[in-house]
């Protein structure tokens, strides 16, 4: 019996693909001012690729320009998706696109049916790059006089997809120190503004851009889906943004820590970048840190995490039993069946990964219960911020956190599936009998 690999097992290796290829691009001589070991490149690979952001070398200090080529056109694949990409060069191949082409652009942008996805991959693919010049003109206003002209530009563009992307990537490592990121620009409003912007278009969704375009940005005729994630997206920056200005007190100027505490509410849902000092972040800020980081953005967009659509339909369905309704309703339309067990599956396999992950390391290396799980988080969630442990773990840790990635990036859901969808299902069916529950 002929074998046919799956969609789903098609994007899982096209990714992996990627990686491998993207590793031994940056193992070249070229591409690094010093030689970097395998797993060094594998990981910097696997980080850009699934566009997470965590680093265990500095960007710029460690990376030749090729090196820093290879590295923003694996954020832009990894972020679009390499199927969107390549219709590209389907295009300047003037080759028609298939019906088994589009099936995997469905998959890859999580759409819903195939019918008029060359529309959209045709919005996002324009939609991002008009996007991402814009945000790379705006940031040149600052870059190019502090770098000058042609460094200048390099930065403003790497920086504007690593942000539209989700990547976290950045390369201010030779300008304000090694893993510094963003800090010497946190109380910059134009910087902030831009790189803010262009986390939450990225990370809203494309299926959110192409509905917002079409109802003419009226609300009430967006379809339930963009409700859902607009609301959600707006919650989950104002109160968190709230919630880090009154909880942590940095002592800078008032409009820098409006600035700060914005940033962070932003960035974790799956940006990676940072304005202020992580590492010093409280408790309760590492915690809710954590928090958003396994939210992440929404789905068929470049951020990582379970999605604000997850979160909502758990939190929908828990309000639904404990009011004892027959349905759920919210923006006056009713979540169909079987909402709640893809919610549930993705939320749950999500957590169990991060939490194994975390169990993992702290077995292999005495390090902070906190920081490994704020580790662990960031990578599934593709979010690439860290307290500063990521360049301390271990080989093996860090081969945890690869992984990780790659289920994060690819879906961890999908990975799975990926791997035991061809399995056919039990011959018997088993009769049902109840279970006490809570």
């Amino acid at each position: 019996m002929k074998y046919k690999i799956s969609r789903l097992q098609i994007i899982a290796s096209g990714f992996l693909i990627i990686i491998l290829t993207g590793t031994l691009l940056l193992m070249t001589p070229i591409a690094s001012h010093s030689r970097v070991s395998f797993t060094q490149a594998f990981f910097t690979a696997t980080s850009a690729s699934c566009v997470t952001g965590l680093v265990v070398v500095d960007s710029a200090v460690t990376w030749t320009l090729f090196g820093q080529v290879v590295i923003l056109i694996m954020i832009q694949v990894g972020g679009l998706g390499f199927m969107t990409i390549a219709t590209i060069f389907y295009g300047i191949l003037r080759r028609k696109v298939g019906l088994r082409e589009r099936e995997v652009i469905v998959d890859g942008l999580n759409a819903s049916h195939v019918g008029g996805i060359m529309g959209m991959t045709r919005l996002v693919l324009a939609g991002s790059f008009t996007l991402e010049l814009t945000g790379a003109l705006l940031l040149s206003i600052r870059f190019v006089p502090l770098l000058g002209f042609w460094k200048g530009l390099w930065y403003s563009l790497f920086h504007a997809v690593s942000a539209y992307c989700n990547a976290g990537f950045d390369l201010m490592g030779t300008v304000s120190g090694e893993y510094s990121s963003l800090m010497m620009f946190a109380g910059d409003w134009l910087v902030n503004a831009v790189v803010i912007g262009l986390v939450i278009i990225g990370g809203i969704g494309f299926f959110v851009w192409d509905d917002v375009l079409k109802k003419h940005f009226r609300f009430r005729r967006y379809a339930l889906h963009t409700k859902i994630v607009v609301f959600v997206t707006a919650m989950l920056i104002i109160v968190p943004g709230l919630t880090f200005f009154f909880m942590e007190r940095s002592g800078a100027p008032l409009g820098q820590r409006v600035l700060e505490a914005l940033f962070d509410a932003v960035t974790p849902r799956t940006a990676g970048f940072n304005t202020s000092d992580t590492a010093a972040l409280s408790q309760g800020g590492k915690l809710l840190t954590i928090m958003l980081m396994f939210v992440g953005g929404s789905p068929g967009s470049t951020a990582g995490g379970v999605k604000t659509t997850t979160v909502a339909v758990l939190i929908l369905y828990a309000y639904t039993q404990m009011r004892h309704l027959r349905s759920t309703h919210v923006f006056g339309r009713r979540l169909p069946d079987g909402t709640l067990e893809k919610a549930t599956t993705v939320f749950f396999v999500n957590l169990i990964l991060a939490l194994m992950g975390t169990l993992i390391i702290c077995s292999i290396q005495p390090l902070a219960l906190t920081d490994v799980l704020f580790e662990t988080f960031s990578a599934i969630g593709t979010v690439g911020m860290s307290t500063g442990i990521t360049r301390d773990l271990l080989p093996l840790s860090r081969y945890v956190i690869i992984f990780l990635m790659f289920c994060g990036r690819v879906g961890s859901v999908s990975f799975a599936l990926a791997l035991f969808e061809k399995r056919a299902n039990p011959a018997v069916t088993y009769p049902p009998e109840d279970v006490t529950i809570g």
